[in-house]
């Protein structure tokens, strides 16, 4: 009797696990379908063609503000050019200035 209620419990058991096996297959296959009609939807055509524009309209933009930083870069450098041109000068002037003044300050 006891070893036939053992028999028994071990069935259950097993009818239990298999139950549950079949309900995670279950929800796995469901979980695979959601995942493949996501992949699906993001991989359609219409998406496709969204990316593609934006990448076309990322690019464009990413053109125009490097032709407005080489311009900017352009006037920088050539106002850097002049600045540099006044300043040797000015050190040419500074340069020549020093000299006459110590020049008179000695030769006295």
């Amino acid at each position: 009797m006891a070893k036939e209620k053992s028999n028994n419990e071990k069935k259950d058991i097993i009818e239990n696990i298999k139950e549950k096996a079949s309900e995670f297959v279950e929800d796995t296959k469901d979980a695979l379908d959601i995942a493949q009609e996501k992949l699906n939807e993001s991989l359609s055509d219409e998406n496709i063609e969204k990316a593609k524009k934006k990448t076309v309209a990322f690019a464009s933009e990413t053109k125009e503000a490097l032709e407005d930083l080489r311009e900017n870069a352009s006037e920088l450098i050539s106002e850097a050019a002049e600045h540099l041109a006044d300043f040797t000068e000015e050190a040419k002037e500074v340069t020549e200035k020093s000299k006459n003044f110590f020049h008179k300050l000695f030769k006295k």
